[in-house]
């Protein structure tokens, strides 16, 4: 059987919304590593003398990904830094959530987001996951021509428009909940 090969625009739709994905969440992190390095901290998954490792780490690792993303050549090893960083992230997500440890932020928006653990979260990171493995392909072999560069645009902005939003409904949705509530 033949693997799924996509279209060249959507290949680059996904890889573009994603190395902004990757490369913005690692500035994020590393603009304020101290509440990068708490959040990680409080996932409570790594013996306490190596969170700040990880917590300088990670978002390195982050940021080469979406740079290796942007190249043909490199987007192997972005695909590869990519699925170990959002597994990583998913992974940790996860495991908290089964242990019912949600009211903690995730730490992917910087000292501004406010996400609590979630199984949202969870499928939010697995819709990346498969964007990243989408947009680590070369996609078909067909030529380019100038509208599809005006649909890889659009549709990358399209993207990012949806990856906002859905950031809004998870860092507003303890709010919505404790409304519904009348609380």
């Amino acid at each position: 059987m033949d693997a799924l090969v996509l279209d060249p625009v959507l290949a680059r739709v996904s890889g573009a919304a994603l190395v902004v994905i990757l490369l913005v969440g690692a500035w994020q992190k590393l603009r304020d590593p101290a509440v990068f390095e708490a959040s990680v901290e409080l996932y409570r998954l790594l013996p306490e003398r190596l969170v700040p490792l990880f917590a300088r780490l990670f978002p390195l690792l982050e940021a080469m990904a979406g740079v290796a993303l942007l190249f043909e050549a490199s987007r192997p090893i972005g695909f590869a830094l990519g699925l170990a960083v959002l597994g990583t992230a998913t992974l940790g997500v996860a495991i908290n959530v089964l242990r019912g440890h949600t009211e903690i932020d995730c730490g992917c928006g910087g000292a501004e987001g406010h996400t609590r653990l979630s199984w949202a979260l969870v499928v939010r990171n697995a819709v990346l996951l498969v964007l990243l493995a989408a947009g680590a392909q070369a996609g078909a072999e067909r030529g380019l021509v100038w509208i599809d560069y005006l649909s890889v645009a659009g549709g990358t902005l399209v993207l990012l428009a949806l990856y906002a939003a859905a950031n809004q409904l998870l860092a507003n949705h303890p709010n919505l909940a404790q409304l519904r509530n009348g609380s």
